[in-house]
């Protein structure tokens, strides 16, 4: 595609996918966080889920000509069980129990929007959490770094200490798997390098 380069959306309020995105050299144009309802349906597992999550997010965002739009949803999957943003501490708590001492995937999915057309990808990675003492939950909580993090906590904050192995896509985890958002972009006509900014 020749021309000028498509103005660049963010479809997520988050932070961590900003300076994800700030990886790759990019800055959005413009943030437009969704807003949709997010609970999960009766039965639906994390992996359907999560790419439901990032196509409606895609759905919602209105878009003029010549803009793309990214939004991705991450969800943290113990077996077939969707572990969302903890309510309060107590449920943190309960969380983190449950990961303490095993292995669990996180999914992240990936929408791309341009017009009618949607690109998109799930990205699934492999964590494994160390069992966890009661000091160091306690510890954790206390950091206020679960709040707002799917699974109750933050690969690239203090619950790092927590992860000794994951297998697959660590920027995934954190929010947006980069080699796969720019193969995305890329196929929605913006090149992630290269092209007329």
């Amino acid at each position: 595609m020749t021309g000028p380069r498509p103005r660049l959306i963010l479809g997520s309020g988050s932070p961590r996918r900003l300076e994800l995105l700030a990886q790759l050299g990019l800055t959005p144009h413009e943030i437009r966080a969704p807003d949709i309802d997010e609970t999960p349906g009766k039965g639906e597992l994390p992996r359907p889920y999560c790419a439901r999550m990032a196509r409606e997010k895609a759905a919602a965002v209105p878009l003029e000509e010549g803009e793309v739009l990214l939004c991705a949803d991450t969800t943290v999957a113990l077996g077939r069980r969707i572990l969302g943003k903890p309510e309060d501490a107590g449920q943190a708590a309960e969380f983190l129990y449950a990961l303490s001492g095993r292995r669990h995937r996180v999914v992240t999915a990936v929408a791309v929007r341009r017009g009618d057309r949607l690109w998109e990808r799930e990205v699934v990675t492999a964590v494994k959490m160390k069992r966890l003492s009661d000091v160091e939950v306690n510890g954790y909580l206390a950091t206020n770094d679960w709040r707002g993090k799917a699974g109750a906590y933050a690969i690239q904050g203090p619950a790092g200490a927590f992860i000794p192995w994951i297998q697959g896509s660590f920027t995934a985890v954190v929010g947006l798997p980069v080699a796969e958002t720019a193969t995305l972009l890329a196929a929605a006509g913006f090149p992630v390098f290269g092209g007329a900014a």
